[in-house]
């Protein structure tokens, strides 16, 4: 048997801990390693690399699920580019792009309550002049008057 690196070598290695190791393997995203005379995980190099894969996808928005279809088509590839991976990266960036807008607007609304000097959501919510977007559930019980 050759020799390989123990979990906790790997996990340090990595920037993960073990048992972040043993879930991926669990999962399947990590192939399950040799073991040792002794019963130990012995893992190759490429475990490493493997886990900084999927760290790294996993910072830039991807789910354990897309990882895995990925690292899946990745091991079918046999040295020609993965099928798909473009397509995912420009989906995933549109999902970013809707959530950096969606927070935006968000910052926008919670910077003016907080210029307008909002204090109490319940003055707010009946206040015609509140910049934050309940307003208009409340028409029943707007009132004319200082903000918040």
């Amino acid at each position: 048997m050759s020799a390989g690196l123990r979990s906790g070598q790997v996990a340090e290695a990595a920037g993960v801990n073990v048992q972040t190791l043993r879930y991926y393997e669990r999962r399947g995203l990590l192939a399950e390693p040799e073991r040792s005379n002794g019963g130990h995980r012995l893992y190759g190099e490429d475990a490493v690399t493997v886990l900084r894969v999927i760290k790294a996808a996993q910072r830039l928005g991807f789910t354990l699920e897309e990882v895995a279809e990925l690292l899946e088509a990745g091991r079918h590839r046999h040295g020609r580019p993965v099928a798909g991976l473009q397509d995912r990266a420009a989906a995933k960036l549109a999902e970013v792009d809707a959530r950096i807008a969606d927070l935006t607007t968000i910052r926008t609304a919670l910077a003016a309550a907080l210029e307008a000097g909002c204090d109490d959501l319940t003055v707010c919510a009946s206040s015609t002049c509140c910049p934050i977007p309940f307003t208009g559930l409340a028409e029943e019980n707007r009132h004319v008057g200082p903000c918040c």
